[in-house]
């Protein structure tokens, strides 16, 4: 009783009627539930406050339901971009709203600037941190001038927040090995214009952002030979090895010092101020508010860089952000690593199974239909066949703003979906166009019904094929689930995204051997239904 009801009241996994009706059954006293809201007690500041005060009223029933709402309270839900200053802040701030007893969680990794914007506005997420010269530039398109009441002003529009700034400022920069730039006597961003020959390698949002690339070439005139779009993590590790020359970082990169770069003067002040800030719905509750307003002023540039250069050492975000709150007296508490592989284990099965199971659904009825040929089977393979094409990235980029999918679940499922289509259309296709007429005269001589031949004959027949191709689709879709992290839907994927981020292989490894292993696993499985659903005489 205690395994079923603990992991609800802590984790906040069941409703408070299903509760209610587990406790009935199996008749809890009034002990037992002291002792369960004693074990919350070490995890749930706010069920501690009110299990004390149900407590004091000596009421079984007021103790039980006070730890049920608590159990069901919603959430908030902090977004963090793909850098690790995006990410410790993220668990600042949901460390924040915890010991201010507001149940959070902290959606890792979600994109860039324009997804966490998009998240936010569908009420996807409920806060991430931002900048503000970001805001202005990306956000409202607007000068970096805006000042902060106007800027606030013009997000209470889209029914967003945004507090004082945290007290650092983190601009963008260009930087280089420090070795060669000293050698070539390159100090400034306009230096940068006597060596063309210096190859970039700069983010992809950096790229086409309006206080970007573009703009910053046209302002100091630079006109490099080879500019190539490389991930943040991996650019460090490309200038490290010499394979690019010059990158843009954030200026409070811990990176920076630890790998002896030299951030390039920004001599003609084309970078507008980057202050550290939160935004968040105002739809949110004033107590949650009023947490992330805790924030306002408590951090500066010296101390960001230490914590990022301490998540960047342990590996750890939480474990860095709880070195904010070294100087106050809360708990910490952190995921064990079973927990964590348990939780991406599950939500990638969940993404995986989903996804697969519509594809069955929808692709074996398409398949029989392609398999009649005519320009209707042509234009089912063909476009499923163009779906296979669309690269992953782009899918997912095309159905976020769609109304019925946005920064969620459904995104990935159905994109999983999509590209799950092929292999089952056309191995459905292609194992009922190769049953030899003289079988189909059979079933016709039989006096079978076209429903019936179908059924009783062609598809059996066909089995082998049709699995084959789910088969596939199933291995293709455990693999692709990894993408999902992208979009903050989970899954094997996000142990992956924050390896590459900290370029730490040991962490990428976290999620990518268990999702090789769950494909041999479901390739297995499907080994042994191949003995259960294809009749013996086509078995190989």
């Amino acid at each position: 009783m205690k395994a079923l009801l603990y992991p609800a009241l802590v984790g906040r996994d069941l409703s408070p009627p299903v509760l209610v009706a587990v406790a009935t059954v199996a008749g809890a006293r009034r002990g037992w539930i002291e002792r369960s809201a004693l074990d919350v007690n070490k995890t749930a500041p706010k069920a501690r406050n009110i299990y004390h005060r149900a407590r004091r009223a000596r009421s079984t029933f007021a103790v039980f339901i006070a730890l049920t709402s608590v159990a069901s309270a919603d959430p908030v839900v902090i977004g963090s971009k793909k850098f690790t200053e995006s990410y410790v802040l993220s668990e600042i701030a949901k460390r924040t709203l915890s010991d201010s007893g507001i149940p959070a969680e902290h959606r890792e990794g979600m994109g860039g600037t324009i997804i966490l914007w998009q998240a936010l506005r569908t009420q996807q997420i409920d806060a991430y941190p931002e900048y503000t010269g970001t805001i202005a530039e990306e956000i409202l398109k607007d000068r970096p001038s805006t000042s902060p009441d106007a800027m606030r002003a013009a997000l209470a529009k889209f029914g967003v927040g945004m507090t004082k700034p945290l007290g650092f400022n983190n601009t963008y920069a260009l930087v280089m090995r420090r070795e060669e730039a000293q050698k070539l006597n390159v100090h400034t961003i306009s230096d940068l214009r006597k060596h063309p020959e210096l190859k970039l390698g700069l983010t992809h949002e950096f790229l086409d952002r309006q206080d970007g690339w573009r703009p910053l070439a046209g302002r100091y005139q630079l006109n490099p030979r080879s500019v190539i779009g490389i991930d943040h993590a991996l650019g460090y590790a490309a200038l490290k090895r010499g394979s690019i020359d010059v990158k843009d970082a954030y200026s409070t990169d811990a990176k920076i010092a630890g790998n002896d770069l030299l951030a390039l003067k920004d001599d003609l002040k084309f970078f507008p101020r980057y202050d550290a800030v939160f935004l968040f719905r105002l739809s949110l509750p004033t107590s949650a508010i009023a947490a992330l307003r805790k924030l306002e002023g408590t951090l500066d540039e010296t101390r960001m860089i230490r914590l990022n250069a301490k998540a960047e050492r342990t590996k750890n975000y939480a474990r860095a952000a709880s070195s904010y709150f070294e100087n106050r007296a809360t708990s910490t508490i952190t995921e064990s690593f079973t927990h964590k592989l348990t939780r991406w284990t599950l939500r990638h099965l969940e993404l995986a199974g989903f996804s697969l199971l519509l594809s069955v659904i929808v692709g074996v009825p398409l398949g029989i239909l392609a398999s009649r040929g005519g320009a209707v089977g042509q234009v089912i393979l063909g476009g499923t066949g163009v779906v296979q094409t669309i690269p992953s990235l782009a899918l997912l980029a095309l159905l976020v703003p769609l109304p019925f999918f946005g920064i969620s679940a459904r995104t990935a499922i159905a994109a999983l979906f999509l590209y799950g289509l092929l292999p089952i259309v056309r191995n459905t296709a292609s194992g009922l166009q190769d049953i030899a007429q003289p079988i189909r005269d059979s079933a016709i001589a039989l006096g079978l019904e076209p429903v019936a031949r179908l059924r009783k004959v062609y598809l059996p027949i066909a089995s082998r094929s049709i699995l084959a191709g789910i088969k596939t689709s199933a291995v293709i879709n455990v693999g692709t689930a990894t993408l999902a992290a992208l979009i903050g839907a989970g899954g094997l994927g996000e142990p992956i995204l924050s390896g590459l981020n900290l370029n730490d292989h040991a962490t990428i490894l976290q999620g990518a051997i268990p999702a090789a292993i769950l494909a041999l696993l479901v390739q297995w499985l499907f080994d042994l239904l191949d003995r259960v659903l294809i009749p013996k005489g086509l078995r190989l």
